[in-house]
């Protein structure tokens, strides 16, 4: 196997450790700490994390029109300004700071999930090695996995919730200048207006609207699981580690079913990716237990990147600049994203529960497997 290319997808993997799995995720650990010191309520959690899938909507708007520069350019802006609302989360107590920083980093993440994966995906299918882009999608659990454990060692050394922050940016930078060495620059790359060039299928439209409601039924569990786990006494003991196990089975998960998809097709693959991850999410709202929250770990982490994978990669089947095409499959997963959080921060905060937000979750991801088996007429 060629060494650049094994370099190119290692690269990669860190772009999507770091703009995503640490950028977007690293919240979910922390929420806990933050919620007890500062008092938040669960709608204003929910409202914080809706801010960032906000900002990754906008990302995901912008980044299918003309821009200047280069993909990789883009991609190293995104991965510094990620760096920076990391850090500046543990400077402010301001709700209003955390809004607007949470949306940025939003933004930041949606750029660095588009310009890598056209970037890194291109240049792998381009050399013959895309079999690769398993590794890369990896990234978003590897970074899930070290921001979790990142946390769990600091809370386990009495650091506080700014001090989690402060070590993902870290985290993130260290990630960013490897990625900077790994990814060479390419002239060839210019970034060009990436509006969708083909005719869209009735298969795609079926994808879009089951990727929308795929992120709604994945979000409320990624970011509510580890606060659930906190607030019920007889589970409370697995809250440092429940998180890392989430992304632990996240890594590996796309090899598996990108391989699924390469024997059977997309659409099919993803409904029963949705299926599964549907249980996993009724698991925890049906019965509450160390069995019910380790199987929802492991069947929503075990799933949601490898839906997100099938996503892109049925995105990029119709040939042409993908990016426009996965643009709009990024603006759908993130207004299931962005209505998830609020739903059930408002839910939970009526309740105390978080039972109904999501039963209604797995609903939205049975009702998005039924549309990806419809077949396009």
């Amino acid at each position: 196997m060629n060494k650049s290319a094994h370099s190119l997808a290692v690269g990669g993997l860190l772009a999507m450790a770091s703009a995503v799995g640490i950028g977007r995720f690293v919240y979910t650990p922390i929420l806990p700490p933050m919620v007890e010191a500062l008092h938040l309520s669960k709608s204003q959690a929910g409202l914080i994390a809706s801010a960032n899938f906000i900002g990754y909507l906008a990302g995901a708007l912008l980044a299918a029109v003309k821009l200047p520069g280069t993909h990789r350019a883009w991609l190293l802006i995104a991965m510094a300004a990620n760096v920076l609302c990391l850090g500046a989360m543990g400077l402010t107590t301001d709700m209003a700071g955390f809004l607007a920083l949470r949306a940025v980093a939003g933004f930041a993440s949606a750029f660095g999930l588009i310009f890598a994966s056209a970037l890194v995906l291109n240049r792998l299918q381009a050399s013959g090695h895309g079999t690769l882009s398993a590794v890369h999608f990896a990234g978003v659990g590897t970074g899930i996995a070290a921001a979790s454990a990142l946390v769990a060692w600091l809370a386990f050394h009495g650091g506080d919730w700014r001090d989690m922050w402060f070590a993902s940016a870290a985290l993130a930078l260290a990630a960013s200048i490897a990625v900077a060495i790994l990814v060479p620059p390419d002239a060839r790359t210019a970034v060009a207006p990436a509006g969708p060039k083909t005719r869209l299928s009735r298969g795609f439209w079926f994808l879009l609207v089951a990727y929308g409601l795929f992120g709604f039924g994945y979000i409320i569990t990624a970011t509510f699981i580890v606060q659930m786990v906190r607030g019920s006494p007889q589970i409370a003991a697995l809250e440092p580690y429940i998180f890392i196990l989430f992304g632990l089975s996240a890594a590996p998960s796309v090899a598996f079913w990108t391989w699924l998809a390469r024997r059977s097709t997309i659409l099919r693959t993803f409904a029963l990716a949705c299926a599964t991850e549907a249980v996993g999410v009724a698991a925890s709202a049906l019965f509450l237990s160390p069995a019910t929250v380790i199987l929802t770990s492991v069947f929503v982490g075990g799933t949601f990147m490898g839906l997100t994978a099938l996503g892109l990669l049925g995105a990029r089947e119709g040939g042409g600049d993908p990016r426009g095409r996965i643009a709009l499959m990024t603006a759908s997963f993130s207004f299931g994203q962005i209505l998830g959080p609020l739903f059930a921060g408002h839910v939970y905060d009526l309740t105390n529960s978080l039972a109904v937000p999501s039963l209604a979750a797995a609903a939205a991801l049975l009702i998005a497997a039924a549309l990806s088996l419809r077949r396009p007429t």
